[in-house]
């Protein structure tokens, strides 16, 4: 039986615990697909992830930046991205390919509404029952907190970036 996890807050760690538990679930033999919305320019796990067996990462092939500083065709060009990735994850799952789905800064990308929120409620609420289903960002929508039977709050207590420390490789990124 999959279950719903949610890892949210505004705490550091979100991403990395998602990927955490994808290790674990293929080092038990789990198929386990991550998509990543958001998300295009180089972080450090990529180069780690893509070489594990049973793990597969997909993303837009292009960093976008913030979407507080993308134009509005780019956004268009961002949410289409998203949404073949999306479509791909979903049929993945309706064919028993994997085990495990990790949906990266799905909540962030929903509450922007960069993506087909009809896809991704399809994803959330018509879920097939064997698949795991892990979902990652900030503030989700109730609807989703709901659906979850793991619901994880990442608190921000403490951060360098309050001291001016820029994101780090290796540590951040």
């Amino acid at each position: 039986m999959g279950l719903i996890h949610i890892y949210c807050g505004d705490g550091k760690g979100k991403t990395t615990a998602a990927f955490g538990l994808a290790v674990r679930a293929a080092g038990s033999g789990m198929k386990v697909h991550i998509v990543q919305l958001l998300k295009g320019g180089f972080t450090s796990e990529l180069s780690i992830l893509e070489a594990v067996p049973n793990i597969t990462v997909e993303r837009c092939g292009r960093n976008y930046g913030f979407l507080s500083k993308m134009s509005e065709e780019d956004k268009i060009k961002l949410a289409h991205c998203h949404d073949d990735l999306l479509l791909r994850a979903e049929r993945l799952m309706k064919d028993g390919v994997i085990d495990m789905l990790i949906i990266d800064e799905f909540n962030a990308a929903y509450e922007y509404n960069v993506l087909n929120r009809d896809i991704a409620d399809r994803i959330v609420f018509e879920k097939p029952k064997e698949i795991e289903l892990i979902l990652t960002g900030r503030r989700p929508k109730e609807k989703f907190i709901n659906a979850a039977d793991y619901v994880s709050e990442i608190q921000a207590v403490k951060h360098p970036f309050q001291k001016g420390i820029k994101a780090r490789k290796g540590i951040e990124f």
